[in-house]
C-alpha cells in the first residue's frame, strides 16, 4: 500500500519558532506487551534527504525493516535507546516507565537536544523538555520514523534472545505481544522473569493470579489500568 514519504516540516518549524537547532524524535515500542521491556529512541537526523522507503516501522515487513535499521544506524546524526524494565513498569506504571526510558535514551545522546518531537498526542515526556507532540509522527516525521524502525528491530531482538530460554512463549514472533502461542503457554506455565505482573491479563489465569502485582497510591487507591491488554483479545 503506497504512503507519503515522512518530512522535515515539524523539525523546520521547530526551528524557526524556537531556534532549536538539535532536534531529536522520539518513538517507543512495547507499550501493549505483556512481557519484556517498553524501548524509546531518540534519534536525531537533521535535514538530510532521508533513505528511501522510510516510514513507520510498523508499515514494513520485517525483513526491510531490518535492512533500513541497518541503514539508518549509521545514517542519522546520532541516537540512543532506553529501557525501562517489566519491574520498573509494574512499580511506576506505563506513563512513568516511558519518561523513564525516554529520559534514559534522550540523556545518552551525544548532544542535549533543544527540542524534541513525540510521538502521538500525549506529552508524558514534560518538563524540562521542549516537546512537540505529533499525532502520527512515526509516518510523517524523518526523525520521528528513524527512530521507530531503530526502536522496534532493537526490541525485537531483545525480545528474541530473552525467549531462547522459553521457547513455548515464541517472543521470537510475537516480541512479548499478545498471540494465541503466547496465550496458551502463559495458561500452561505461568508468567516468566520477563513477564509485567500488573498487567490485567493475569485476571484471567486463576492459577496464576496470586503473582499478580498491584499498584497502589499512598492513599491506598488502586490507580486506573494505563491502557492494558487483557486475556481476551
Amino acid at each position: 500500500m503506497p504512503y507519503e514519504p515522512p518530512t522535515h516540516t515539524v523539525e523546520r518549524s521547530l526551528r524557526a519558532t524556537t531556534g532549536a537547532k538539535i532536534i531529536a524524535g522520539v518513538d517507543e515500542v512495547g507499550r501493549g506487551a505483556w512481557a519484556g521491556p517498553v524501548t524509546v529512541c531518540a534519534a536525531v537526523t537533521g535535514l538530510r534527504r532521508p533513505p528511501e522507503g522510510l516510514t513507520d516501522s510498523k508499515l514494513l515487513t520485517v525483513k526491510r525493516r531490518n535492512e533500513l535499521a541497518a541503514v539508518l544506524r549509521t545514517w542519522v546524526t546520532s541516537y540512543a535507546l532506553g529501557h525501562a524494565s517489566p519491574e520498573e513498569i509494574d512499580e511506576l506504571g506505563m506513563t512513568a516507565a516511558l519518561r523513564l526510558a525516554a529520559c534514559r535514551a534522550l540523556e545518552a545522546l551525544p548532544a542535549r537536544p533543544d527540542a524534541v518531537i513525540l510521538d502521538g498526542k500525549h506529552d508524558y515526556l514534560g518538563a524540562p523538555w521542549k516537546v512537540r507532540t505529533v499525532i502520527k509522527g512515526d509516518q510523517s516525521c524523518v526523525a520521528v520514523a528513524a527512530a521507530s524502525v531503530i526502536a522496534k528491530v532493537q526490541r525485537d531482538k531483545m525480545m528474541a534472545e530473552l525467549g531462547i530460554d522459553h521457547a513455548d512463549f515464541g517472543f521470537a514472533d510475537n516480541a512479548g505481544y499478545p498471540s494465541p502461542v503466547h496465550k496458551a503457554a502463559l495458561a500452561e506455565r505461568g508468567p516468566t522473569p520477563y513477564h509485567r505482573l500488573s498487567w490485567a491479563y493475569l485476571d484471567a489465569l486463576p492459577q496464576w493470579q496470586h503473582l499478580k502485582k498491584v499498584r497502589t497510591w499512598v492513599d491506598g487507591s488502586v490507580p486506573e489500568i494505563e491502557g492494558q491488554l487483557g486475556f481476551d483479545f
